[in-house]
């Protein structure tokens, strides 16, 4: 999922029920990735939120609409974030102070965005400049794309001053209806989806998506990380749901399909590893040199950081798969087979 600025979010809100008390809200993004739907549970005679925005005056300006013409002034009972990434919690601390409602969030979720807002712009320059020259893109590029510094921050508002922690596992209540949260892993540390078995809905967050595969990414301040296992594992784990589950994602339209949907995921990332191995066979490589594998478009300075992530989530994942050897040294981070 890019990053880059493409249009100013001055679009209004979209509003469509996608089920009976439930509201997909789709508010506009300024980026590629042009929208992001939050959803509106219908609680008790007032709501449960699932997502909260980007940290922007456009996404604060429409939720002051919605409160009033979409959700008629009724109460908003409870939060419930995803996972910790700016669109999905730019607003959070906003949110929870204009609503008054309590903010739930995983625990790792909350510790990461924690830690990321707590990093300074110089630190996170030197730092993210340093991984990408490491894994082979060129010292000019490397300070054109690290010099934002941390984007992080500049898309986030304040966090909230408490929030309540989620498990995974956990039942809630919403609405008479038990809706269970389900662990997803890399695409972020503890991303949690909601699934009601009643309903057969599932609000997926960004775990699965209709149309392009969940960023997953070993960025500067976890190189050496392995997420993707972590989400090929998610993958067979969301199997367990059943065939003619709806799913609700965070980007693109409501859909069926769910298992022809984690076997396509499956699929790509069966397929981009087989490339990178093969890739890393006549020599070492650096993550760099796999980006044309995997990215078919060129990419500027924003998106490398998103496609260097990924290239280096793949290669870390055959080095646990023992397909690969990473090596790191002055001279950067190579992988050969092993």
């Amino acid at each position: 999922m890019t990053a880059r600025a493409v249009r100013p979010p001055t679009r209004p809100v979209e509003v469509t029920e996608v089920a009976p008390g439930i509201l997909r809200l789709a508010f506009p993004l300024p980026f590629q990735l042009d929208h992001i739907n939050l959803w509106a549970l219908a609680d008790a005679g007032g709501w449960t939120l699932v997502d909260c925005g980007l940290g922007n005056a456009h996404s604060q300006a429409e939720w002051r609409r919605l409160f009033i013409e979409e959700l008629r002034g009724r109460p908003v009972r409870r939060i419930l974030v995803t996972h910790h990434h700016p669109d999905h919690f730019g607003l959070g601390g906003w949110l929870e102070a204009e609503t008054g409602a309590p903010l739930a969030i995983a625990g790792k979720e909350m510790a990461q965005a924690a830690w990321l807002m707590a990093q300074d712009h110089d630190s996170v320059r030197s730092r993210a400049a340093a991984w990408y020259r490491d894994n082979g893109i060129s010292a000019e590029q490397a300070a054109r794309a690290s010099a934002r510094g941390n984007d992080y921050v500049n898309r986030m508002l304040p966090l909230p001053d408490a929030v309540e922690t989620l498990r995974p596992g956990q039942m809630l209540t919403i609405d008479g209806r038990e809706w269970q949260l389900l662990l997803g892993e890399g695409h972020s540390p503890e991303h949690l989806s909601l699934w009601c078995p009643e309903l057969g809905l599932l609000i997926a967050g960004d775990q699965v998506l209709p149309k392009i595969s969940p960023n997953v990414s070993a960025y500067w301040f976890e190189a050496a990380s392995d997420p993707l296992t972590r989400f090929l594992a998610t993958i067979e784990r969301f199997r367990r749901l059943p065939a003619d589950t709806t799913v609700l994602p965070s980007h693109g339209p409501v859909f069926q399909g769910l298992h022809q949907r984690l076997d396509a995921l499956a699929a790509h990332h069966a397929e981009r590893l087989a490339e990178a191995v093969a890739a890393c066979g006549d020599s070492p490589r650096q993550a760099a040199e796999i980006l044309p594998l995997l990215f078919k478009r060129p990419l500027d300075d924003h998106q490398i950081f998103f496609a260097l992530g990924e290239a280096a989530a793949h290669l870390n994942c055959l080095v646990a798969r023992g397909a690969l050897r990473r090596e790191a040294g002055a001279g950067g981070i190579w992988y050969r087979q092993a």
